[in-house]
């Protein structure tokens, strides 16, 4: 049976719930975050897994940290996490939309699955999914909420609308 541990920290985009199995970062949850699980998912209160997540989380938010390194137990089908991969692979401050990232795993008419795949990111922020923006840059979809997508994309961008 594996090791469920969670710690919350703040964050300037309210608290954000850490989720580490067997002492590996697996989710990041934001308060109110649509597809959140239940609490009784998160295991015990322990923040000795997270040191590292959360000095590079507190870097990222203080603008020194542009890439985030640090080991993650992610759990879903081999699709998502070729486009999770995908999503890590977009530079900080830069967007690309769901038709780019479709092209780029060679199937132009993926665009649909890479968005459901983008949605169900376990480590958001980390796994930059809200750097994934609609055609022509339309902002759409973020499990967080457009408004902290908005603020996320503003932050990076150097406009810091915290």
């Amino acid at each position: 049976m594996p090791t469920v541990q969670h710690w919350v920290v703040d964050s300037p985009y309210d608290p954000l719930t850490l989720v580490a199995v067997d002492g590996v970062l697996s989710r990041i949850h934001m308060t109110d975050q649509r597809h959140r699980p239940a609490e009784e998912t998160f295991g015990e209160r322990d923040e000795r897994p997270f040191g590292e997540a959360m000095s590079q989380l507190e870097a990222y938010f203080a603008g020194e940290l542009k890439q985030f390194d640090l080991p993650l137990h992610l759990v879903g089908t081999e699709f998502q996490r070729r486009v999770w991969e995908l999503l890590r692979a977009i530079p900080y401050g830069e967007t690309r939309t769901y038709g780019e990232l479709a092209a780029e795993l060679g199937n132009p008419g993926a665009c649909r699955a890479v968005g459901l795949a983008n949605g169900k990111n376990p480590v958001g922020i980390v796994v930059p999914c809200h750097r994934v923006v609609g055609a022509g840059g339309s902002l759409t979809g973020y499990g967080g909420g457009l408004d902290r997508k908005k603020r996320l994309l503003a932050f990076e961008a150097g406009d810091a609308l915290f």
